[in-house]
């Protein structure tokens, strides 16, 4: 009886080494296949971090206060991989704070995304608006310099229809007795006549005609009434002048010269001025 017992007892133990032995191996096999999910884990995170840090150094910016920002998120996913990979795949805890990292490095990766898209956006509008701004500057200039040319073209026009002028101009020779002749021995006085024609553009008002009368030798033939005058800035000496109202209607006028000592047989020649121009010219041939 005491053997029989003895030997249940003894398969009892060895069923009970076998129950154990097999709850061990179950542990132990869970255990393993925890620790191989763990690390499956670990590594999935660690190459989730390395792409994102392959995203941060491909992402750039015209911007430097952006960059700055970049090169700081930069430095903290590359701390956080150092981390990891120092971390035991089994410390759990440590495993999903460095999951709530990544998703927060993430989120900000893409706001950066969004700031840079935003400003490269609102550069270009602001580059067009300025290659706008300059193309309508640019027209504006133009057609400011035709506006000015057209403008100066007119008011060259008007000056030059403001020019009084002359015509029907010529030249004789009186004698003592006021009859016109051409005998040079008996001339006494030379009379120039001209009309200021009909200009409603031209200055009113009181305008002096000069004339420069020379002898066939060339040399200006003046008297006790010679003046000075200018024509456009250039001083001249006349040889006789005279001052008429001028209102913008034709006038004639005639200019005397005088106290002349003597005549010589050949052309004589007369040109008449005003301050502005020259009105004309004329010959008379005495002998």
């Amino acid at each position: 009886m005491e053997d029989n017992n003895l030997k249940k007892i003894m398969y009892a133990l060895a069923v009970v080494a076998v129950v154990l032995a097999g709850a061990l191996a179950y542990i132990w096999y869970q255990k393993s296949s925890l620790v191989k999910d763990l690390t499956l884990e670990k590594e999935e995170l660690t190459a989730q971090m390395i792409d994102l840090q392959n995203d941060y150094a491909s992402l750039s910016s015209d911007y430097d206060s952006i960059n700055s920002q970049l090169d700081s998120s930069r430095e903290e996913v590359s701390q956080l991989i150092e981390r990891i990979k120092k971390t035991e795949a089994t410390n759990r805890s440590k495993i999903r704070q460095y999951e709530k990292e990544l998703g927060t490095l993430r989120s900000i990766m893409r706001s950066y995304i969004t700031q840079i898209d935003s400003l490269n956006t609102l550069n270009k509008k602001l580059t067009a608006d300025a290659a706008a701004a300059r193309r309508e500057a640019a027209e504006s200039r133009k057609k400011q310099e035709e506006l000015s040319k057209t403008v100066e073209n007119l008011t060259g026009q008007v000056a030059a229809g403001s020019v009084i002028k002359a015509r029907g101009m010529r030249i004789e020779a009186y004698n003592a007795s006021d009859k016109v002749t051409d005998r040079s021995s008996r001339v006494v006085r030379l009379m120039t006549t001209l009309s200021l024609v009909e200009n409603d553009l031209a200055p009113k008002g009181p305008v002096r005609v000069y004339i420069r009368v020379k002898g066939p030798d060339g040399i200006l033939l003046t008297n006790s009434t010679q003046r000075t005058f200018e024509v456009n800035g250039e001083p001249m000496i006349c040889s006789a002048s005279r001052e008429v109202d001028y209102q913008g209607k034709e006038v004639e006028l005639s200019i005397y010269l005088n106290e002349i000592s003597e005549y010589v047989k050949g052309i004589y020649t007369v040109e008449a001025y005003t301050e502005q121009s020259l009105l004309g010219s004329a010959e008379l041939m005495l002998r």
